[in-house]
């Protein structure tokens, strides 16, 4: 099982996992979109993904945009780095799933392609604030901390903001009887409730479950997570513990009721194209020392040995960063950034790791679309993406980044320069119309 620093195996499944898909088609242009109910996506999986879906649907692999929800109770990937390649990565399980995994996901494409109807869609934005927190913090001795404890009395405020978002994309028939067909929904906090040796969906499994106790068992709830890798769901002011399955439920329970809030709100989306585009942006690599590499390998070892001296958890981090930057012998990480625009409405973009939210925000802010989504751990994933000013505050995100300081700025830049240029491409075929 993915998603930390040591291994785990499978004692059973609590709730199914599931790839899920929404087909669009406008004026003979085709697009999905795909949320895996995994830790994240590599790189190779979604290229294989693409290859496969292009083979058995009349939809281009690059206008297939799939990101992962990032719960933390599911299967490894393959493909991601040196971490998970020594947590159980090079089981032979592992490998027949990671191998079995794009053809799964394709199918999930094709049937949502199979099912293509008149379809009518509206948008609405809706907001919670009781289920994410930024999980870094400025101490009272000057340093910036990094899930430092409930009721830490150390803890002076947060270093930085939340996204309160619950983007909400309703589909439903165009027929009389205004059948559901699907719900998108996006919220940025970190998955990780549940913990534990059981498979689970986490948070989105009741969300699911919940609206289609509403709205009808037919229809697919398609949940991706928003830019948060410095957000989480611990609420440091509340001294109650949090986590489980009933933390899960709890804030499933809660975002449901947020999207039910906000059904009102739900506005059409005016007619306009289907557009596509992805651009790829050459991330520089993280510093490391000439030294770093053989503490790096030591460190490995007693970890893989765990004997009297194991690494702590920060030298852990350290140490498989390390080794991941090194072997890329100075190659930057290539990234891509994709936009789906529908319109001049509604514009879905992907991004290739756990984005601290600022990130996030700063696309949203600069987005002349109506609604614009983010959907972070899309079309592959380097890990933490954080902002620059937390370059120089340190702590857990940063020791793991494996690209450099500036980054997700330069990430953010290519975001609005393809949203500006859609939406001008977009608003000009309206209007010739």
């Amino acid at each position: 099982m993915a998603g930390y620093y040591f291994e785990r195996k499978s004692e059973g499944v609590h709730d199914d996992l599931f790839a899920k898909a929404i087909v669009i088609e406008q004026s003979g242009v085709r697009a999905a979109i795909v949320s895996l109910d995994l830790i994240s996506t590599s790189r190779g999986m979604v290229e294989d993904a693409r290859a496969e879906i292009e083979r058995i649907t009349k939809i281009p692999g690059r206008h297939v945009m799939i990101g992962a929800t990032h719960a933390h109770t599911g299967p490894i990937l393959t493909g991601r780095g040196s971490r998970d390649a020594e947590f159980g990565g090079k089981n032979p399980l592992t490998q027949t799933y990671n191998a079995e995994l794009p053809r799964k996901i394709a199918e999930a494409v094709k049937q949502a392609e199979s099912h293509l109807t008149d379809a009518k869609i509206l948008e609405a934005r809706g907001s919670e604030t009781g289920i994410a927190f930024n999980r870094r913090f400025h101490m009272k001795d000057g340093t910036v901390g990094w899930n430092p404890g409930k009721l830490n009395p150390k803890i002076h405020k947060p270093a930085g903001p939340i996204d309160p978002d619950v983007d909400l994309i309703y589909i439903e028939s165009a027929t009389k009887d205004r059948a559901p067909l699907a719900t998108y929904v996006n919220h940025a906090v970190h998955l990780d409730n549940v913990g534990g040796a059981a498979f689970s969906a986490d948070m989105p499994a009741t969300v699911a479950r919940l609206l289609g106790q509403v709205k009808g068992p037919g229809m697919v709830t398609c949940y991706t997570s928003g830019c948060c890798g410095d957000i989480n769901h611990i609420n440091v002011n509340w001294a109650e513990p949090q986590g489980g399955f009933a933390n899960a439920e709890r804030m499933g329970i809660i975002l449901t009721g947020a999207i039910l809030k906000a059904w009102p709100d739900l506005k059409p989306v005016a007619p306009g194209p289907l557009a596509v585009k992805s651009v790829t942006v050459p991330l520089p690599l993280a510093k490391i020392a000439p030294d770093d590499i053989p503490w790096a390998r030591e460190v490995v070892e007693r970890h893989r040995a765990q004997g009297k001296n194991p690494p702590s958890f920060l030298e852990a981090v350290k140490a498989y960063q390390v080794l991941d930057v090194e072997a890329r012998h100075g190659a930057p990480i290539e990234v891509e950034v994709q936009v789906i625009a529908l319109g001049t409405d509604i514009a879905w973009i992907s991004l290739p790791g756990e984005i601290f939210v600022e990130l996030g925000l700063a696309i949203k802010q600069d987005s002349p679309f109506r609604l614009t989504t983010i959907i972070e751990l899309a079309n592959g994933a380097i890990g933490y993406i954080p902002t620059r000013r937390a370059y120089t505050q340190g702590n857990y995100e940063v020791v793991s980044a494996r690209c450099a300081e500036g980054s997700g700025e330069m990430l953010v830049d290519a975001a609005v320069k393809m949203l500006k240029s859609l939406y001008a491409e977009n608003s000009a075929a309206v209007a010739r119309k």
